[in-house]
This record gives structure tokens, sequence and C-alpha cells, in this order.
């Protein structure tokens, strides 16, 4: 068979090209079904997922007693939240996304002494208000409660998996590495912070 010339691949490139697919900014149905419509949308979306994956630092480098609370308070809540949101059938007051980002992150770089108490009233606070929104979404789109436990159960996965990272690799330098990514999440809320002034 003869290879065929530079102007078939243009015209097939061309033709590529102007026939694009419909993008989506915060993917909902993937087609794989509700509940992995919610592990999918909490993976793929940043201001659900850095602020989930901060308070589990923050927790970890806090020890053991903290990263038990941030393990099942945090997915609880979110879940508590997503069934109200789903039900409601209106949305609640927007948590701008620089602030999650910009707290949790300015703890974790100042690696700050919280009591469990108050590093468990954060995780109730977190996973109510994300939740809340998550499960407005998620009713809106379409996979209902089965898509806020999807959600529910990946909070629960990444939380434990991050705080238990934190917390057995934090001897030496590692606590530092720890705190800078917690600088970095912060500097990413005060990025967005500016945006929303802009």
């Amino acid at each position: 068979m003869k290879p065929r010339g530079p102007g078939a691949v243009g015209a097939i490139a061309l033709a590529l090209a102007l026939c694009p697919l419909p993008g989506h900014a915060h993917l909902i149905e993937t087609g794989l079904g509700p509940v992995y419509d919610g592990i999918t949308h909490f993976a793929l979306t940043p201001e659900d997922l850095i602020p989930a994956l901060a308070l589990a630092m923050l927790a970890g480098l806090r020890g053991a007693e903290h990263a038990r609370r941030v393990m099942f308070l945090l997915p609880g809540a979110w879940l508590l939240g997503g069934v109200a949101g789903t039900l409601a059938g209106a949305p609640a007051l927007v948590i701008p996304a620089w602030l999650p980002l910009l707290a949790l992150g300015g703890l974790v770089a100042a690696d700050a002494r919280l009591p469990p108490a108050a590093t468990a009233a954060i995780a109730a606070l977190l996973g109510i208000a994300l939740g809340y929104a998550n499960g407005y979404a998620m009713a809106q789109a379409g996979p209902g409660l089965r898509g806020v436990l999807g959600i529910a159960g990946t909070v629960f996965v990444a939380t434990t998996l991050a705080a238990a990272c934190v917390a057995a690799w934090q001897a030496g330098w590692m606590r530092i590495a720890w705190r800078a990514v917690g600088g970095w999440i912060a500097a990413s809320g005060l990025l967005l912070l500016g945006w929303s002034l802009r």
C-alpha cells in the first residue's frame, strides 16, 4: 500500500479539529453509574479535593488522635451536608473557593497546634459546607443521593490515606515539606482571592 502524502494527513487533522466533542468544566456524569459519577466529581474538582487533603495534612501533622477524628468526621459531615443539599432543592450560601484553601493551607504552613476539638469542628464545618454544595450539584445533574454516597466514600479514602501518610512521614525534613505544601495551598487561595477581587 502506498503511503499517503502530507495533504491527506492535513485534511484528516482539519476534519478532526472542526468536529470537536463538547467539553464540561465539572464532570458529573461519566456513564459508569451514579456512585462513580460522585467519585469522579470529587476527584476532578480541586475546590473539594484540595481542602479535604489540606485538612488531612493538618490532622496528620497533629498526630493520630486528630487524624482519627478527621477521618470519620469529615466524610460523615460531607454525607449529611450532601443529603441536605440533595433534598433542599436550592443552593445555600456559597463559600468562596479561596477561603478553605487560604485558611487550611495557612494552618498547615504555620503548623498550628490546635486542640482535637478545634480540628473536629473544622472538619464538621468543611464537610457540611462542601457536602451541601455537592449534594445540590448531584441533585441537579441526576446522580442524586447515590452520587453523594460516592463522594463521601471517596472523601473517607482520600482523607484516611493523606492523614496516614503525613502522620507516618514527618521526621526531619518531611515535616518541613508538608508545611511547604500547606504554604502552596495557602498561596493558591490567595491567588483565587486576588482573582475574585478583580
